[in-house]
């Protein structure tokens, strides 16, 4: 028969599960400041700048280990220090916002102090691992661009033009320069195109979550572009956007950057992204929009993937 234990032994049990549990949410709302997904995307063109910028010929090699493990780590605390900040930044607006108003910094879990602390050591961290495992053109052209995210794009370009996304998308198109640079330290014509491709990409992309998103942009303030100028005129300009995406996923293949089974891709998946966007101009619904926001996602992957194919297996 057992003994029953005594209530200052079942208090402290207790007291140590809450703890556990405060400790854990608490990791979790700092991981959450970091926005996973978006730098996992990040990371990953990233990545496959670093495999491109390794040439192919004589024969397909790997870039050394160190250095890629190194620029992928740092340009993942860089990222995840820049979306810290805009966290901070936007917590206002996110609390206006069902898409964003659970962020720790929208609800106050977090102090300003506690973030910008946060920041500050993944933005020292990821630093730091880029100057000793990658070089310096990587490290400064990181930073930079971080920096004009979390800063020129969310405190002036966000707020003041519904054009917003178009130019600071120029931000969001960088990391797979920086993963190419990372492994060659230069900058060339190759990289560039990698960086156009992602920022043609990113208006029909984030448009067609702004318009199913549309009543949550309208409280929050910000001029959006299906805000300021209407369904409409977003949906044309989103069908604009992917017919010159496809003209620029295939120059990679006009520069003999790329071969044959690439272009076969760029070409299936860009003209399956057209036609999305033109069914969706003719006949909207908040579920088409967010399916053409979902391709948009499978499109970059895979477009991407074939890139990677493509320079292992045809060059």
């Amino acid at each position: 028969m057992s003994t029953p234990r005594d209530e200052p032994a079942i208090a402290r049990e207790l007291q140590t599960a809450a703890n556990t549990t405060a400790s854990t949410s608490r990791l979790r709302d700092y991981w959450t400041l970091t926005k996973p997904r978006v730098t996992l995307l990040a990371v990953f063109t990233a990545f496959i700048g670093m495999l491109l910028a390794q040439p192919a010929v004589p024969s397909p090699s790997l870039p050394p280990w160190p250095t890629m493990l190194g620029g992928v780590a740092g340009i993942w605390l860089l990222a995840g220090a820049s979306f810290a900040l805009n966290c901070l930044l936007e917590a206002a607006v996110d609390a206006r916002m069902r898409r964003t108003r659970g962020r720790p910094s929208a609800q106050g879990r977090l102090t300003t102090t506690e973030i910008v602390l946060f920041a500050l050591a993944l933005g020292a961290a990821g630093s730091a691992v880029l100057v000793v495992f990658t070089n310096l053109l990587t490290w400064a052209l990181t930073l930079a661009t971080f920096f004009g995210y979390a800063f020129v794009y969310t405190l002036y370009l966000k707020p003041n033009t519904p054009q917003n996304i178009v130019i600071g998308g120029a931000a969001g198109a960088m990391p797979p320069l920086l993963g190419w640079t990372a492994i060659a330290n230069e900058v060339t014509a190759g990289p560039l195109l990698l960086v156009l491709i992602i920022f043609v990409w990113t208006p029909p992309h984030f448009w067609a979550l702004a318009l199913y998103r549309q009543e949550d942009y309208e409280r929050s303030g910000l001029p959006m572009l299906p805000v300021t100028h209407g369904r409409d005129f977003t949906l044309l300009s989103m069908l604009l956007y992917t017919w010159l995406l496809l003209g620029v996923s295939l120059l990679p293949v006009a520069i003999r950057m790329s071969g044959w089974l690439y272009g076969l891709i760029a070409l299936i998946l860009g003209l399956r992204f057209i036609l999305l966007v033109h069914r969706l101009r003719r006949n909207y619904s908040d579920d088409r929009s967010r399916a053409v926001f979902k391709y948009s996602l499978t499109y970059l992957s895979l477009l991407f993937a074939a890139l990677l194919v493509d320079h292992y297996l045809i060059a």
